[in-house]
């Protein structure tokens, strides 16, 4: 994955519209890769999947604790990609607190399935999901990598830890005091 390009999907997703009235103000917006990724150095996670037990207690959290220390080592933004529809991910992020960490929906699993780390998690009534991941992406490309360990359809565990914020954040000090 290191020195390729992020691939060009479009993402559905709903935003909030004060000019909508009743309980569901929001509406179909239509986002690509570039808007997300081009002239901008992100750190991108995905997970298996919103309201899951590792993803709501450590990994979405710990990004949004931690982001002020992402900012301050250069990073833009921060975003959280799941295979969950637009609605999953709007609702988790308000059910989680979560401001400064975007969610984006992949719905339909596209940019997952271009990235390589589509898996079937049918032994957990799941369907196809994200492996966990995360990277840090400068202009569109993938700088750093950080994939868990075990790969593999229906794995039998969830493993954590490299693609941990503490652990990405640690690797993009390091690597900004390589450089230097």
């Amino acid at each position: 994955m290191l020195g390729k390009k992020v691939p060009f999907v479009t993402f559905r997703t709903r935003v909030r519209d004060e000019s909508i009235e009743g309980p569901n103000p929001f509406r179909w917006e239509d986002k690509t890769s570039d808007d997300y990724f081009k002239g901008k150095k992100v750190v991108l996670f995905s997970l298996p999947g919103a309201f899951t037990p590792t993803c709501s207690t450590f990994q979405l959290p710990d990004f949004e604790k931690l982001s002020d220390e992402f900012k301050a080592e250069g990073v833009d933004e921060i975003y959280c990609i799941s295979v969950n529809d637009a609605f999953v991910m709007n609702a988790w992020a308000k059910a989680q607190g979560v401001d400064k960490v975007k969610v984006i929906p992949d719905g339909s699993g596209e940019f997952t399935r271009k990235m390589g780390m589509l898996v079937a998690k049918d032994n957990l009534g799941f369907g196809m999901r994200s492996w966990r991941y995360g990277a840090i992406v400068n202009d569109g490309t993938v700088d750093q990598w950080f994939e868990e360990e075990g790969f593999s359809d229906n794995c039998e565990t969830d493993p954590y830890g490299v693609s941990s914020p503490q652990n990405i954040l640690e690797k993009l000090k390091a690597s900004k005091v390589e450089a230097a």
